[in-house]
């Protein structure tokens, strides 16, 4: 567009971003879109730090069970203690970032993230351990709440699809990264359990690391600037034109007037959000039951069980140690690419389509996990304690195939998608809060289906993987009813009205 065109264009072609350096006829130059894709990319590698700690676990738990002496339900919690952290992290997050602002309150969950790696790397009793997962969890939650919701608020809304999903793109590169430095740590010590360097065993220096990205996320966050929204809030709107200018890629300065304009109409209640607002004639908002359904669904499909005890559950069907990491390691690349699929489809496609095709697919492969372990071959004395689980041929594939192509439907679909529609759905006066909420609705149902996963698993193995299929057969139900279109809005469109019926 040039600089003569008329100035009465449509609202949105005043709000699509257009540089005001080189302009490529997309809206956006490609200076505004390097300036924002940087300020993105650093929002999001707290996704790193998320990944990486909910799955650096992964590789400790044989070891833990056993230093600690741990019983499969204590085991269960140990693991899922994080996510309790999580769900506080998460419900305080988006007030903490109101009222500190959004690069403050990353500095805060950088610093979790580095006191808790270190932290458990040293535990000495499994409490002090729970203790300081708690801590990282804490981290994570805030994270989960604020990058979303900042990566949202300065992308252009004709991008903010693909630039949102880059959050779910460094939540899976994170799980990668920690399978892979579990893999690396195991196989120069010669197990999980074997000591490695300063006397400590390979299992807390797989803790330990994370103490690094802890380190230069918090670096990065500082090379940032401030939400052009959370600076509207504080009156700073100089400093908001400029971000609105240099990042966000508004050219002209009636644009930029009528952007901060336009988010000071809406900003004058968010930071005076309660619980209450979600509540309408005593019933919690349809939107808000929407964004709730999104959150336990992408949880009760049973995703985190991979990741958190990949490991341990291959090996309990016969695969050995280190075969059973480098099937972690697989996953993880799986989820990478999967993820891929979904950045490049979001702003093409909407984010409907892909969850019912993510859900139909999920059931099917989850379904198929649950038929393959119904083969299961079980030796030995199981009440001893001392039974060996096999898969026979051709089962054993089918449950890795299966496992793999159920991560790949989650990634490319329900991964990314669910994180992006809370943080763009919800009408500007109630999302701090719906995010809030809805947050904190997704670790608890992380916690609950973590929690108790091992006491599911020693029950039956079919059982849990046929639950995990009969949630993600409803999620398409959810999905098909009540989940709205957000592709292509503004922030500032997002209303009560705009989602009266579930496809627009």
């Amino acid at each position: 567009m040039s600089p003569h065109t008329s100035r009465h264009r449509s609202e949105q072609e005043v709000e699509e971003p257009m540089s005001h350096s080189v302009n490529t006829g997309n809206g956006a130059g490609s200076g505004a879109v390097g300036a924002v894709l940087w300020v993105v990319m650093v929002a999001a590698f707290g996704g790193f730090l998320f990944g990486f700690d909910t799955a650096v676990i992964n590789g400790a738990v044989g070891p833990i069970q056993e230093v600690f002496g741990l019983s499969d339900v204590m085991l269960g919690f140990t693991v899922a203690s994080a996510l309790l952290g999580c769900m506080l992290g998460a419900w305080a997050g988006g007030s903490l970032a109101d009222r500190l602002g959004r690069v403050r309150a990353m500095l805060i969950a950088a610093a979790l993230f580095f006191v808790s790696a270190v932290g458990s790397g040293l535990a000495v009793t499994e409490y002090d351990l729970i203790a300081w997962r708690v801590i990282g969890g804490v981290g994570v939650g805030m994270a989960s709440v604020i990058a979303p919701s900042y990566i949202a608020e300065v992308a252009p809304a004709n991008l903010r699809g693909r630039l949102g999903s880059m959050w779910q793109m460094a939540i899976v590169v994170g799980i990668f990264g920690a399978a892979l430095s579990n893999a690396l740590l195991l196989n120069i010590a010669g197990g999980a359990g074997e000591t490695l360097w300063f006397g400590l065993d390979a299992w807390r220096w797989m803790f330990i690391m994370e103490a690094f990205p802890a380190l230069i996320y918090g670096l990065l966050a500082t090379s940032i600037p401030e939400s052009p929204r959370y600076l509207v809030s504080r009156g700073e709107e100089d400093r908001a034109a400029e971000v609105l200018h240099d990042v966000v890629g508004l050219r002209g300065e009636s644009a930029i007037q009528a952007k901060i304009a336009e988010i000071a109409r809406t900003i004058n209640v968010e930071s005076r959000q309660r619980v209450k607002d979600l509540i309408v004639g005593g019933k919690l908002m349809p939107i808000v039951w929407v964004g709730l359904g999104l959150a336990v669904f992408q949880q009760f499909v049973g995703i985190n069980v991979i990741f958190y005890y990949s490991s341990t559950l291959w090996q309990s069907v016969g695969i050995p140690e280190d075969q059973s990491f480098l099937i972690q390691v697989i996953t993880a690349t799986v989820n990478i690419l999967a993820t891929v699929v979904g950045i490049l489809i979001v702003d093409k496609v909407g984010r409907r389509i892909p969850l019912i095709v993510g859900s139909a697919g999920m059931a099917v492969t989850l379904g198929m996990m649950a038929v393959a372990f119904s083969q299961a071959q079980v030796a030995g004395d199981a009440g001893a304690g001392d039974a060996t689980v096999t898969l026979p041929e051709p089962w054993g594939i089918i449950a890795l195939v299966s496992a793999n192509l159920f991560v790949l439907f989650f990634g490319a679909t329900w991964g990314p998608f669910m994180w992006l529609l809370l943080g763009e759905m919800f009408p500007n006066r109630i999302r701090a809060m719906a995010v809030g909420v809805s947050a904190a609705a997704n670790w608890a149902a992380n916690f609950l289906i973590s929690t108790i996963f091992p006491a599911m698993a020693g029950f039956s193995l079919v059982f849990a993987y046929g639950f995990y299929a009969v949630s993600a057969l409803l999620s398409l139900v959810f999905v098909l009813l009540w989940v709205p279109e957000t592709k292509g809005r503004e922030l500032e469109d997002m209303s009560d009205s705009a989602f009266s019926r579930r496809g627009d």
